[in-house]
């Protein structure tokens, strides 16, 4: 007979500290989780009129990394000194929240970056619950709407969130919960945004993991005014939310105390009396027989209850107004909700963090609001909404990072604990049809080969926990020339690869190189019993995806403080379809696209000007949605024409985009003062 859920809630507690403790002890270890820096964000969406060298706030941003984005001594743009400190710098994270917030509990040192144990001082979630969501993105390109499925990242992870219903979603939660509160600061607290289908559940865990006594208040957010048009068969119609309200340590967390207008009627009924000046006011009995007049325009007005009923949903009638805070996210949640939240637990230039972070409505508001801010999230599609949402309210410059060794920790999942990084290039090896070349000629265990047709292939499979690049790419092709008596080609099989990764294979120039894309859903695939066996010969290795410009001009005028850059999109050839997770008609369509128009699957696109080979620092950005460029919600501008500051010398300009299914390219040049390619 199976057990009910109450039952079952004290083991999920149980294992879910095991999973957190694990974490937490992994903290000192050298092979603790990091994250990848991808591009240090210096908001400037194109709009010709707009020039960001007049904008104080991103030179100072770019003066206080003259000493590098994490501490070390390189160039950058003008003569600003290196700070004496590194500065703080926001953060939009992509990749599993566990793992992201394991990286800021450790930080890194070497990189500038600060453990955040006992750093934040509000935390806000909204962690999703549907079990029957099919979690599937639209994607609209010009004359067509794709479905996509989820990436492999978010497969694995909605997979084992509903493999068991709400006790699996429980298990999601509490280590996630437990890690939370080593980051929250002394006077911190956390807001937890749940539906009436599981706040019981989470209040209940919520109360072991931070303690009955430090439970600060429930929010009932009605959200909306009920309609039969709501309703659904004998059920009420349901028109609010919860909010659970937990300090880290009770009577020591910050709250302000906050105020709602006084209604109308309550003015008319109350503030009955005028004086000589016109001021509106009442008589109160201070004490017995005392009186003193309270004027309304010194009153501050109704202290908020527990009970919100003025903030509506954002896609309500009532949002009318405010379409400027629609990006079309299903569960977005309206800003006036989380401005509310921020400013009664969070102080001034406070650190607000928010690890289900969706459509970005957390870090858009604290960043309005003059806060701190960190967010991440597992969905491509949801970081590049916050990214774009983010550069279009001209935020202040931030960081966006991904997590490091994320298909290694999902392997270990999938694999086991035991797992060694040999197995997984094992497998590899076997999928594409490749036999393991002996132990002694292979002590990584990730070579192979392939005899065909007098032909003689090396295989090269590559580890998951890094980005193939160039120095990969050198490597498999000495072994291709000496190992064994020598090779006739060689392929390689990446995981992740480095944006530039076609720059790289286009500058070794050689023919009997190949670079194929493991599939990205594998490791979700492996994870069936027996699956091994039924996916030999159904295993499809992809090309990669690559980026082409056009000449780039650089252009000096009268100004000699000033030089003009003139950089234009030329091509961009997607990852092959079927690394894609779409079904039949979807890729037909989609093949159609790339066929007619390519560069329509640019979802965005970002240049920097003096790239370094480390940190990509755009300056200039466009994506699909920014209308300040050309008007079209579907298409980006294919060209950049920007000021920057003069310098001597050639620059390495850099181009990065990012496609509309999420997937990176990169291409850089060396460019002369009057030069092209």
């Amino acid at each position: 007979m199976s057990r009910s859920l109450l039952e079952q809630l004290p083991e999920i507690v149980a294992r879910g500290r095991q999973v957190a403790e694990r974490i937490l002890e992994s903290l000192e270890s050298r092979h603790r989780v990091g994250l990848q820096s991808r591009e240090w964000v210096l908001p400037s969406k194109d709009a010709r009129e707009a020039d960001w060298i007049r904008a104080d706030l991103r030179q100072d941003a770019l003066a206080s990394v003259q000493g590098g984005l994490f501490g070390e001594v390189r160039p950058s743009f003008g003569d600003a000194a290196a700070p004496d400190r590194t500065p703080w710098r926001n953060r939009l994270i992509y990749g599993d929240n566990l793992l992201a917030m394991a990286a800021l509990l450790a930080g890194d040192p070497p990189s500038g970056m600060p453990a955040l144990r006992g750093g934040i001082d509000l935390i806000y979630i909204d962690p999703p619950f549907d079990s029957r969501a099919d979690y599937r993105t639209r994607v609209s390109l010009p004359g067509v709407e794709l479905e996509q499925r989820p990436t492999v990242l978010e497969q694995f992870a909605y997979c084992d969130t509903w493999s068991d219903g709400t006790a699996s979603y429980l298990e999601m939660l509490v280590p996630r919960l437990i890690l939370m509160r080593e980051l929250l600061s002394k006077s911190g607290s956390i807001c937890i945004h749940i539906g009436m289908q599981v706040s019981h559940y989470v209040k209940a865990v919520a109360d072991e993991i931070f303690g009955k006594a430090n439970f600060n208040t429930e929010i009932v957010w009605s959200y909306g005014t009920p309609s039969g048009g709501r309703a659904a068969g004998n059920k009420m119609v349901k028109a609010h939310e919860y909010l659970l309200w937990y300090a880290k340590n009770y009577g020591e967390h910050f709250h302000r105390k906050e105020y709602l207008p006084y209604s109308e009627k309550y003015i008319e009924d109350r503030f009955t009396e005028v004086d000589g000046h016109g001021r509106r006011y009442r008589t109160r009995e201070r004490e017995k027989g005392c009186f003193e007049r309270q004027y309304l325009d010194e009153s501050k007005g109704v202290p908020l209850s527990t009970v919100w009923t003025d903030v509506k949903q954002l896609y309500a009638h009532h949002y009318i107004k405010r379409k400027n805070e629609e990006t079309g996210y299903d569960t977005q949640k309206p800003e006036a909700l989380l401005e509310r939240v921020i400013n009664s637990a969070c102080p001034e230039n406070g650190l607000v963090a928010d690890f289900f972070g969706g459509s970005g409505t957390t870090a858009a508001v604290a960043e309005r609001l003059g806060r701190r801010w960190i967010t991440s999230d597992l969905g491509k599609p949801a970081c590049m909404i916050m990214r774009k949402r983010l550069i279009d309210r001209n935020a202040r410059p931030f960081l966006y990072q991904a997590i490091g060794d994320y298909q290694l920790e999902s392997a270990k999942n999938t694999l086991g604990r035991s797992f060694r990084i040999g197995d997984l290039a094992q497998i590899l090896l076997s999928l594409f049809g490749a036999r393991p070349l002996p132990e002694e000629d292979n002590p990584a265990r990730n070579l192979g080969s392939v005899v065909a047709g007098g032909v003689r292939t090396l295989v090269y499979a590559d580890s998951p926990n890094k980005l193939t690049g160039a120095a990969t790419l050198k490597k498999a092709l000495a072994q291709r020339d000496s190992l064994l008596g020598g090779w006739d080609r060689v392929v390689v099989l990446g995981w992740n690869f480095e944006p530039n990764i076609g720059e790289s294979i286009d500058g070794l120039n050689d023919p009997a190189l190949e670079v194929l894309v493991v599939p990205p859903d594998l490791l979700d695939r492996l994870k069936k019993k027996g699956s091994l066996e039924r996916l030999r010969g159904h295993v499809r290795f992809s090309s990669l995806q690559y980026l082409k410009i056009g000449p780039v001009q650089r252009l000096r005028g009268a100004d000699a403080q000033a030089e003009t850059l003139r950089v234009a999109l030329a091509n961009y050839v997607l990852l092959s379809p079927e690394a894609i997770n779409l079904d039949d008609a979807n890729r037909a369509r989609l093949q159609a696209v790339m066929n007619r128009e390519p560069l329509a699957l640019i979802e965005y696109w970002a240049v920097d000007p003096d790239y370094d080979g480390e940190v990509f620092r755009s300056v200039w950005q466009d994506y699909r949605g920014n209308l300040d460029g050309d008007g079209d919600p579907l298409r980006v501008t294919t060209e950049a024409v920007f000021s920057v500051p003069a310098r001597p010398g050639p620059r390495r300009v850099c181009v990065r985009a990012v496609d509309v299914f999420g997937f990176e390219a990169e291409v850089s040049v060396e460019v002369g003062v009057e030069g092209g390619r």
